[in-house]
């Protein structure tokens, strides 16, 4: 057997490819160098900090959307730590303000409230606007959907008292590419233009695919270095998806096999506890040597092992039928998925692998019983 498949190692389990990170760092590094920009890891996408070293190599810090996120950037990978939350507790801000040097606000009441903590600590403070622009069609994913929680609109600051603030902060996108960025930052700098040359920083948050294959890059380049010659300030980029993107596998096992109107392969790795956002994007997983339902000689339907009816991967097919023990290798699965793991119906977690073809793979975590209990 060969590379993601491991000898010798139970399923389910993620397999981190290393040499794949390097090849996103490579060309967000291109970005930096030539556009200025700094980019930030978002924790948010992936948090395994086994591999901050590597990736701190590259980037210039991580973002946080609170204070476990913030400790965990700030010790694991340095560099500049930037944080952003819909709302900061008054428990936790002091301890918060030990870690982060950006934080950015959610909203004028929340920026008075902490307005003195934040400076007297020397943290350079922001505001995250709203656009009021959409340029995604999934509402669960768009900031700037009617009634959404996120950001300040311009009209809420006329006559705001903005003194202490240094940058402004949106985040609109998701896994878009560059143009729903330039379309968004023709609204921006129409609406927020007279306050960007106040500023000294801009934050153009997340969501943006620069490491996809048909990724804009030389555009993206380019309107950084606009914006940053315009209004003579800074520019961040948070991407999460980028920094990992197609970096990452889950190998499973067919469990068994079972027909009700059309074949059924249960498998030993759950969509509602490996992969939440199958079902919650919802999105139909990569699965190497496989075709869409009905392409290929085989379909079968992939569900996971939990009592929820509604654990299902999806349907596949394949060249050839399944049998029980076969193993079958889910690709770009190193982000929004070890973050969101879970252990519902005492799902068993799976270990964490990391490494690459030629270097071979090397443990980062097992989980057993006292992970599951331990959340109770």
């Amino acid at each position: 057997m060969t590379w993601p498949i491991l000898e010798g190692v139970s399923t389910p389990y993620f397999l981190i490819d290393e040499e794949m990170i390097d090849t996103n760092l490579q060309i967000l590094d291109h970005v930096m160098q030539e556009s200025g920009a700094c980019i930030l890891l978002a924790q948010k996408a992936f948090s395994i900090y086994q591999c901050y070293p590597q990736i701190g190599q590259t980037l210039c810090g991580t973002t946080a959307s609170g204070l476990y996120e913030a400790r965990l950037g700030k010790e694991e990978m340095g560099g500049e730590t930037h944080v952003f939350c819909p709302a900061y507790q008054d428990s936790w801000f002091d301890a918060l303000l030990t870690y982060a040097d950006h934080l950015v606000f959610n909203s004028l009441s929340q920026w008075q409230h902490f307005r003195a903590r934040a400076l007297a600590a020397g943290k350079s403070c922001g505001l995250r606007i709203n656009p009021a622009h959409s340029t995604q069609e999934a509402a669960i994913y768009d900031p700037c959907a009617p009634g959404s929680r996120f950001g300040i609109l311009r009209a809420d600051l006329e006559g705001a008292d903005l003194s202490g603030i240094d940058g402004l902060h949106f985040h609109t996108l998701c896994e878009q590419n560059v143009d729903a960025l330039v379309e968004t930052l023709e609204v921006v700098e129409r609406d927020f233009g007279d306050l960007l040359h106040q500023m000294k920083w801009l934050n153009l948050g997340g969501g943006h695919h620069i490491t996809r294959a048909d990724y804009d890059v030389e555009t993206l380049i380019r309107t950084v270095k606009r914006l940053r010659e315009t209004y003579d300030l800074d520019v961040y980029l948070e991407p999460g998806e980028a920094v990992v993107l197609n970096a990452g596998y889950l190998v499973a096992s067919v469990v068994d096999l079972v027909h009700n109107d059309l074949d059924i392969a249960v498998l030993d790795t759950s969509a509602a506890c490996h992969m939440p956002d199958v079902i919650e994007m919802p999105y139909r997983p990569p699965l190497e040597h496989s075709g869409e339902a009905g392409e290929l000689a085989h379909t079968y339907r992939l569900g996971g092992p939990t009592c929820l009816a509604g654990d299902v991967i999806g349907d596949y097919s394949f060249a050839e039928p399944l049998a029980i023990g076969d193993k079958l290798i889910f690709d770009d699965m190193a982000l929004y998925t070890m973050v969101k793991t879970n252990t519902f119906n005492g799902m068993p977690l799976p270990a964490i692998y990391r490494g690459s073809a030629h270097t071979g793979a090397k443990i980062v975590r097992q989980f057993g019983y006292e992970d599951f209990k331990s959340r109770l």
